[in-house]
């Protein structure tokens, strides 16, 4: 099992943030990662994402502009269920690319 980290932004840094980082934890077990993650604003994303300690970021909100050094996917599909399994893949691609 690899553990993976996991920087998850919605506009208030806790409700959709929370459950797209449970819907992830929950599909990726499947997939052989242990994931944690942590939740964020967009204000606050830049700085963490930067930080070395995250393996990618997924988001619900606009990101302000910015290298965030680490790869950043759109997670709006876990708010409405359609191309849910395109976000997985791409997260699982990400991951992989990043040595995961």
């Amino acid at each position: 099992m690899s553990r993976v980290n996991i920087l998850s932004v919605c506009g208030s840094g806790t409700v959709t943030s929370t459950m797209v980082a449970e819907k992830l934890k929950e599909r990726l077990l499947d997939d052989g990662y242990q994931v944690h993650a942590t939740e964020a604003r967009p204000t606050e994303a830049l700085n963490m994402a930067q930080s070395g300690s995250f393996d990618v970021l997924v988001h619900t909100s606009p990101l302000p502009s910015g290298d965030y050094g680490i790869p950043v996917i759109n997670a709006f599909a876990c708010m409405t269920g359609i191309g849910e399994d395109k976000f997985f893949a791409d997260v699982v691609a990400a991951l992989h690319g990043v040595g995961k």
